[in-house]
């Protein structure tokens, strides 16, 4: 599930069906790679929209 993960948010464009095939293989349903998949989608969404708008952090957040 992480390598699918990195890979789906460093590289999206390179994500093939085998990846998929690799979840099931390990017992994930089609129920979990969906979920999987809109957590890592919606993270990269808000992400973008933050950055986009220039939104600041909490100063309780450190900066890294």
């Amino acid at each position: 599930m992480l390598e699918y993960s990195v890979k789906l948010t460093h590289t999206p464009g390179d994500m093939v069906v085998g990846d998929v095939e690799a979840l099931r293989s390990e017992g994930f349903t089609d129920r979990d790679i969906l979920d999987i998949t809109e957590v890592i989608g919606y993270y990269a969404y808000v992400n973008r929209i933050a950055d986009g708008l220039g939104v600041q952090t909490e100063s309780w957040i450190p900066d890294e």
